[in-house]
């Protein structure tokens, strides 16, 4: 069978195997720890307002509990999965500048597909909820989402030499992922309504195992391997590829002018902290439309997440009009920013459902910074070394995400009982920092010469630092 270089198919299904169960697992949380805590079934109603209660009423003070104790939940699952995740993430992404990009694809899909039959056996037998969090562990040594999106973006920056071609895929990939999320959360409460927990884990495992099927016998990969007969022509002594890992990501910085490290340093101080920023706030969206006075039920948040999801498409469309019209790179991240600190404050004051779906319009921007930085970044970078940069960028950018998750779920459980809205402003007033950084990028410039940019090194002048294909992954 001959392969095709399109990995748009495999993150398409994982996007929606994976989304179909993870709305899932808050509210399945939820309802467990209901049921432990108070020891009654956790109340089910067609009407939204079936908390709205006074709080100092059981039910009331039931809501608040069981808030904390979900917050705490998303937290240790964060905080046992995060290293492991990372460490994976950047030894796989930057090994597959040598060994394939298709390691960094296929790993995740097996991790996640070992997640999703976990939990579909924790809750077929009622198993200890808090096995979940073994789960994540398990999962996470995978290398997990971060591993999947640094192969597969840096898979797209080997097919793309243009960097307009470059900016728009990937912001089709963006797009794409929020389309297919949408599709699989707002299904996810009807599926939830009409068979229960059960059959949702069951569909994306399925779509797991096709996506498996797809990526390892018919995905073209793009990092062609010598011969074995001249893999070692030298006869010298190898590196392992954690060294050559290590060593390739010290190049990418050390080889470069003065000039192009500080521009590199500074997109991704960007993309850090406005993903903590980003990531942190919308993590808490769906404990928030759980709580009162919206109390959404399994239906409401699927519409919201799908509802959200049109914040991808509208991105895609702004970053193609926007590099159709000629706007600087740099300013098209500004207006995602800003559009992510409008929507943020709006969020922090709103208690009704209208404004809670309204509240999505001035985000509709939200996620155009990501795409823009990935391939602003890309362009200072050379061909070679697209890896160890797609591996710097998915190990931070996991970081930074898992942290600001676990962050802000503690802080959510700390401010619920006062103020629930407090995250959101929280969200709003830490976009300064990467709008600060910009400032700082768009007085240097952003624009670095052709000469500025390092050369990749050749296997003859350094022979012993150069990866075998061939060696192991780990001495």
């Amino acid at each position: 069978m001959k392969g095709l270089f399109l990995v748009e198919p495999v993150i398409a299904l994982y996007a929606f195997s994976s989304f179909l169960i993870y709305p899932l697992v808050q509210q399945y949380v939820y309802r467990r720890l209901w049921q432990q805590l108070t020891n009654t079934t956790y109340p089910i109603s067609d009407n939204t307002s079936r908390c709205a209660t006074s709080k100092n009423s059981s039910e009331g003070l039931y809501h608040e509990e069981v808030q904390k104790q979900a917050s705490l939940f998303s937290l240790y699952t964060e905080l046992f999965s995060t290293i492991p995740s990372l460490v994976i993430t950047l030894m796989l992404v930057a090994y597959s500048d040598r060994g394939g990009r298709k390691i960094t694809i296929i790993m995740p899909l097996i991790g996640t597909l070992l997640y999703t039959l976990t939990f579909l056996t924790v809750s077929f037998f009622e198993l200890n909820v808090y096995l979940l969090i073994g789960s994540s562990l398990l999962s996470s040594l995978f290398g997990g989402l971060g591993t999947f999106l640094g192969g597969c973006f840096a898979y797209i920056a080997d097919l793309c030499d243009d960097h307009q071609q470059k900016t728009l895929r990937m912001a089709g990939v963006d797009m794409m992922i929020g389309l297919l999320t949408g599709l699989a959360s707002i299904s996810t409460g009807y599926f939830l309504r009409a068979a229960g927990f059960n059959w949702p884990f069951v569909t994306s495992a399925l779509c797991q195992c096709l996506v498996l099927f797809y990526a390892f016998f018919i995905l073209e990969e793009t990092v062609k391997k010598p011969p074995v007969d001249a893999a070692n022509v030298h006869r010298s002594p190898q590196p392992s590829a954690l060294k050559q890992m290590i060593y390739g990501v010290y190049q990418m910085f050390a080889g470069a002018s003065w000039r192009c490290k500080t521009v590199l340093v500074l997109l991704i101080l960007i993309f850090t902290s406005f993903s903590f920023a980003y990531i942190g706030g919308i993590s808490m969206i769906t404990l928030y439309e759980l709580n009162e006075p919206l109390c959404w039920t399994e239906i409401l948040i699927g519409y919201g997440a799908a509802l959200s999801s049109t914040v991808f498409l509208a991105s895609f469309a702004g970053v193609s009009a926007f590099t159709y019209c000629g706007v600087p790179q740099l300013v098209i991240v500004l207006i995602g920013v800003l559009s992510v600190v409008s929507g943020m404050l709006l969020l922090g004051f709103t208690k009704t459902t209208l404004l809670m779906f309204l509240v999505r319009v001035p985000m509709l921007l939200a996620v155009v910074p990501f795409p823009v930085l990935r391939s602003m970044m890309s362009k200072i970078i050379s061909k070679s070394e697209q890896g160890a940069l797609f591996a710097c960028v998915s190990f931070l950018e996991s970081l930074t995400s898992n942290v600001s998750v676990a962050v802000f779920n503690s802080i959510y459980a700390a401010t619920v009982s006062w103020y629930p809205g407090f995250i959101f402003l929280l969200s709003a007033g830490l976009c300064v920092i990467p709008i600060f950084f910009i400032g700082v990028v768009g007085f240097i410039g952003v624009d670095v010469p052709v000469e500025d940019k390092k050369e990749p090194v050749s296997v003859e002048e350094n022979p012993n630092e150069v990866l075998d294909e061939h060696s192991p992954l780990l001495s």
